[in-house]
This record gives C-alpha cells, sequence and structure tokens, in this order.
C-alpha cells in the first residue's frame, strides 16, 4: 500500500478582503522528503505556509497532513511544527528558558529543551539572553523550538536567513537528517543554492498560482535556454564547433566579460543540445576543463516561470 503522504493539498484558495493570496494550489509532499518552495515576494508562499501550521485556514478546496483533514478551526495540526516571519522569542529569557516555557506548554520534558538546543549547536549558549543572539542564533534556536515535539512534519521560512556558512551547514544536516528518519521539511527560501542542495522536488508560486511542482531534476530540464561556461583548450576551435553546433549559440563579445580567461566561451542553449555540444567538442579533440552554468538551473528556471517577479498580491499579505 502506498505511503500517506505528509501533506496533499487540493484546489486551495485564499483570499484576504478582495486580494486572492492562492488561487487553485495543489500540493503534495511525501513523508522523509525535504520539499522547497520559492516564489517571488507576494507569491503567496507565507500564506501556503500559515495553512500547513494551522494560522490560516482556506477558504476553497482540502488540505490533509498527516492523513488527517484539516478543518476550518485555527490549530496546529498534531504532528506539526515550524515558524513563520521568524520565531517569536523572548528577548529577557535565555535559550534554555526560552524552550523550557515552550516545552511546558506543549507538555514536554526539560531534556527535550537540552537535546534540541545540542541539535542546532546552540547547546554552549543556552544560559545566554536571547537579546544577544545574532539572526542567525534565532533562527537556529526557532528551528530548536520546533523540534522540541519531535514533528512529523517541519514548516520553515527562510530557515538560513542570517546564517553563516559553518551554521547553514549545521542547519543542513539537521533537517537531512530529520528527512532520513520519515519526517516531512517543507522549507521557503530564496537562497537558491540551500535549495538545490536540500530539496529532491520544488514548488513555485507566482501571484497565488502554481506554476510548477515536481523534481528539481524536471525543473532544471524545462527551464529553456541556459548560458554556460566553458573552459576549454583549443578555444578557437571550440568557438567554431559552437557556433556550427545545432541549438546552441555563441554569446557576443559583450557576454565574453563574463569569461575573461581567453580559453573560455560562454554558449547558450537547451541542456540536450548543450550536452550534444560536449560530444562535438570532446570528437574535435577539445579537452573540457570546466562546464558550469553562468546562472544555477534552479534559478534560471526560477526566473522563466516567474517572469520579472512583479507581485499582483499585496506585499506583506498572506
Amino acid at each position: 500500500m502506498d505511503q500517506i503522504p505528509a501533506i496533499r493539498a487540493r484546489g486551495i484558495s485564499k483570499w484576504f478582503g478582495d486580494v486572492l493570496a492562492l488561487d487553485n494550489v495543489d500540493l503534495e509532499v511525501a513523508a522523509g522528503q525535504v520539499h522547497g518552495l520559492l516564489g517571488p515576494n507576494g507569491a503567496g508562499k507565507t500564506t501556503l505556509l500559515g495553512l500547513l501550521l494551522g494560522l490560516a485556514v482556506a477558504d476553497r478546496g482540502r488540505l490533509e497532513i498527516l492523513g488527517s483533514t484539516v478543518t476550518g478551526t485555527l490549530a496546529v495540526p498534531d504532528g506539526v511544527a515550524g515558524f513563520v516571519d521568524g520565531p517569536g522569542l523572548y528577548p529577557s529569557l535565555t535559550a534554555w528558558q526560552n524552550l523550557r516555557a515552550l516545552a511546558a506548554l506543549r507538555g514536554s520534558g526539560a531534556e527535550r529543551v537540552d537535546d534540541s538546543l545540542q541539535q542546532v549547536g546552540l547547546g554552549e549558549v543556552a544560559d545566554d539572553p536571547v537579546r544577544g543572539f545574532s539572526l542567525g542564533m534565532r533562527q537556529r534556536l526557532g528551528l530548536a523550538a520546533a523540534l522540541l515535539t519531535r514533528p512529523r512534519l517541519l514548516v520553515l521560512d527562510e530557515p538560513a536567513n542570517g546564517l553563516d556558512p559553518a551554521g547553514t551547514r549545521h542547519v543542513h544536516r539537521v533537517l537531512t537528517t530529520l528527512a532520513a528518519g520519515g519526517a516531512a521539511v517543507v522549507l521557503s527560501s530564496h537562497r537558491m543554492d540551500d535549495l538545490a542542495t536540500l530539496c529532491a522536488e520544488v514548488t513555485i508560486l507566482n501571484t497565488g498560482r502554481l506554476v510548477f511542482s515536481g523534481p528539481v531534476g524536471k525543473l532544471a530540464a524545462e527551464s529553456g535556454e541556459l548560458d554556460y561556461r566553458l573552459q576549454v583548450t583549443q578555444a578557437d576551435v571550440a568557438r567554431r564547433i559552437a557556433s556550427e553546433a545545432p541549438g546552441v549559440r555563441l554569446r557576443p563579445a559583450a557576454r565574453q566579460t563574463l569569461a575573461p580567461d581567453p580559453e573560455t566561451i560562454i554558449v547558450a542553449g537547451p541542456v540536450p543540445a548543450l550536452d550534444e555540444l560536449v560530444v562535438r567538442l570532446v570528437a574535435g579533440g577539445v579537452a573540457i576543463r570546466e562546464l558550469a552554468p553562468v546562472v544555477a538551473p534552479l534559478e534560471a528556471a526560477f526566473l522563466a516561470l516567474t517572469g520579472d517577479g512583479s507581485p499582483s498580491v499585496q506585499e506583506g499579505s498572506w
């Protein structure tokens, strides 16, 4: 029997007054998956996260979380934890005191507080007041708060905001470990590198509508024409072969500012045509030292699907 998905949404719509924040959105997230949520500002991401956390209810459609249908009441579904718009913390309390207060409300013991702080790498500052924490430390403390109940669905809004590289790697390990244990993770982020590293699948919203939901690999393959940087031997030969390859365009000299090395050329084309170009270059005796997108495929696909990102949903609305 197929495993019940952590999230199954069908035809979800949400209005705020005259503003349609979500328009007939479908979403399915499997257990054990880290799923990314992308979209320009005002696309409806925060609205959708709020629905998953029980902070708002849909006006139309059906939402099932962890196998149970969400009713029209404001309540955090069982097994779900996370935060939207950053974690709510008491600045005058220490990290430990903040989590202990939450644990008491949720019926968890103090041992869960210590474990959660260690998980996110804040054990050494457990007794420090939160007012002195950096943005990244506050984000990690918010993640620790979400981990108190050992959630089966974790919903996070920009969890890497303010994190340095070491903090980012630490949070990545926490999320991937959680998913490996069978929990589902849904996170929004403007950091394409984060999503490309963490997520097997992504959902893209634009002006409240679903424009893509599926595997990252499929999204990258359908992203249309990409610019690629090729560092090669025999650049003149490589340029000739590229100019003759079907579906590939050699970028004009103005674009070569992206490749100041004379042995580097910039070409553009869909992924299958670029794959064929590589075959032709190797057959022509050209060695390829580097092949890399000028803009990452995930980012290129995002820009292609969302256009200029101008929102029709009001800024700051859910």
